[in-house]
């Protein structure tokens, strides 16, 4: 019964991480004002001599998520559950990525690629390719930075928790979300836009940072939910389970 709800377990928080990760990727295409989003008026940040608002990536809104999930499997399955998980994400996303392209690249039926809307005529097929097709150094970029961000966030956390014991878990999620997520804000944005686009330098730094204060935002908000997480498997597994499979992911 023990090794059924220990598998159970790791087999719903790997998947729900997967899911995650995979549709951040996709929805990151689209760009969306964080402060009319929520009805209010844009903000201007000075950076670097220029103004920024919160104009983020949409992936934005479930990587908080999948790094929540990093966290939690890290807890109870240790370092080599996460890292499992973080291979087949990067796998599974390239896979997709490459899936996506064979059906960019496919004859469209010719009554599906124009389509009548209110607004008028709408090129299916090119509203297809742009929306799905993102470009080599975009998928390059957020795949190393998603892997670069999570293996940092493994050992961040364990860092923590070892001087911090079982005590603490706001600490050890929060603190190596906010290592992890800061690294990722950059590797992709340099590796996308600075080594694989023409961005300066500045911007990069600028846009990064933005995205950044974003993200430390939402770590510190989600770390209520984390806690939920963590009690309701903690109320599945029992006490004794939990606190053995804690204990084993510490080693």
């Amino acid at each position: 019964m023990k090794e059924s709800k220990r598998t159970i377990l790791y087999l719903v928080l790997g998947s729900f991480f997967i899911a995650n990760a995979i549709i951040a990727e996709f929805v990151g295409v689209k760009i969306f004002s964080v402060e009319e989003t929520l009805g209010i008026k844009p903000f201007t940040l000075q950076l670097l001599g220029d103004t920024y608002s919160f104009n983020m990536t949409a992936g934005v809104l479930l990587w908080p998520v999948v790094f929540v999930m990093t966290d939690i499997i890290n807890e109870y399955y240790g370092k080599n559950g996460v890292r499992l998980f973080s291979y087949i994400a990067a796998v599974l996303i390239s896979y997709a990525f490459i899936a996506v392209y064979a059906t960019i690249h496919t004859a469209p039926a010719g009554f599906w690629v124009t389509k009548q809307t209110a607004s008028g005529v709408i090129n299916m097929q090119e509203a297809f390719s742009q929306v799905f097709g993102q470009g080599l150094w975009i998928i390059i970029g957020s795949l190393v930075a998603f892997l670069f961000g999570q293996l940092v966030d493994v050992y961040t956390f364990h860092f923590i928790k070892t001087k911090t014991g079982d005590k603490g878990l706001w600490l050890r999620s929060t603190g190596s979300t906010l290592v992890s997520q800061f690294i990722d804000s950059f590797v992709v944005l340099i590796i996308a836009f600075y080594i694989g686009g023409n961005w300066p330098l500045k911007l990069v730094l600028a846009v990064g940072v933005v995205n950044y204060i974003y993200k430390f935002i939402v770590a510190v908000l989600l770390t209520p939910v984390l806690y939920l997480v963590h009690a309701g498997i903690d109320r599945y597994l029992g006490h004794d389970l939990a606190k053995q499979m804690m204990d084993e992911a510490a080693q």
